[in-house]
């Protein structure tokens, strides 16, 4: 998929970069597939902002995906790759032989037409871009996306545009997977998961050009807290670039958490036993 560059008249179309996916249907969503989608502003149920930076935004409709794939052994045709708002990735839309409609995230290489399934099995011809299977029915090194973490509960791993997850191996009712972000961990064998990688790969090539397209997506200005007064954040005050107050201080919220080389996940969190090397190489914390 292309990044389209616009001719520098304006200010704003001079570092524009814009993703061009050929083939996009231009139709509106399937309407028993949507949902309103309401906007909290980052506030929680007591009105206060718990999410900073958040307000604003075109109004969208939520795309009901299906994370389960839980029709088996019913061959599904494609009939239209769209846009969503609410996700870098692109969306599919398939049709069962029933008549029954779903979404799903759009892998690379899936087209118009093309006719993918579910299922507990699977032969040799069978890992095709699309179609979905338990971990422990899929040949290792395959590359996989939409990977469940508890049998049953949907897709939560490799959902993000242009990622995948490799099957290292299967023994012993686990499944080892290796994560973007080069993590290797444990799941469970019958965790299902969808051959090949997402798709909109290109999508952390775009260049918005200017802060309207962010506030478009809901996303207001952040102010830096070296740039604050001290009594606004930790790292505020100073002449300028100033080393005592002024932001050559570690970096922190304005609560005081440091913002880097700070650990913040919890020690006693169960998944931990289920992580053989963290992303940066290291065994998980309260391992050797």
């Amino acid at each position: 998929m292309p990044i389209k560059s616009l001719r520098p008249l304006t200010a704003s179309t001079r570092f524009t970069k814009l993703n061009v996916t050929p083939g996009l249907a231009k139709k509106r969503p399937e309407r028993a597939l949507t949902e309103s989608h309401g906007k909290t502003g980052g506030r929680n149920n007591n009105g206060r902002i718990t999410t900073r930076r958040r307000g604003g935004g075109h109004k969208r409709l939520y795309r009901v995906i299906d994370f389960r794939r839980d029709i088996l052994d019913m061959p599904a045709k494609v009939q239209a790759i769209e846009y969503d708002p609410n996700r870098t990735a692109r969306i599919a839309l398939i049709c069962y032989t029933n008549g029954e409609k779903r979404y799903i995230l759009a892998p690379e290489g899936l087209k118009v037409g093309a006719t993918i399934f579910s299922s507990k099995k699977a032969t040799n011809n069978d890992f095709v871009v699309g179609n979905n299977f338990p971990l422990e029915v899929i040949p290792p090194s395959t590359k996989l996306n939409c990977v469940e973490l508890l049998p049953g509960r949907g897709a939560q791993m490799g959902r993000t545009a242009g990622t995948a997850i490799e099957l290292v191996n299967v023994e012993n009712g686990q499944a080892t997977i290796k994560l973007p972000s080069g993590e290797l961990r444990r799941v469970n064998a019958n965790c299902r998961a969808t051959i090949g990688v997402i798709g909109n790969a290109d999508h952390k090539n775009i260049s918005l050009g200017k802060a309207g397209r962010n506030r478009w997506l809901g996303k207001r200005p952040r102010v830096r807290g070296m740039v604050m007064n001290p009594v606004d954040h930790p790292n505020g005050g100073g002449a300028g670039k100033s080393k005592g107050g002024g932001g050559r201080q570690h970096l922190m919220s304005p609560w005081g958490q440091l913002a880097k080389g700070f650990p913040t996940r919890k020690r006693s969190k169960p998944s931990n036993s289920l992580i053989i090397t963290r992303h940066n190489g290291r065994p998980p914390r309260g391992k050797k």
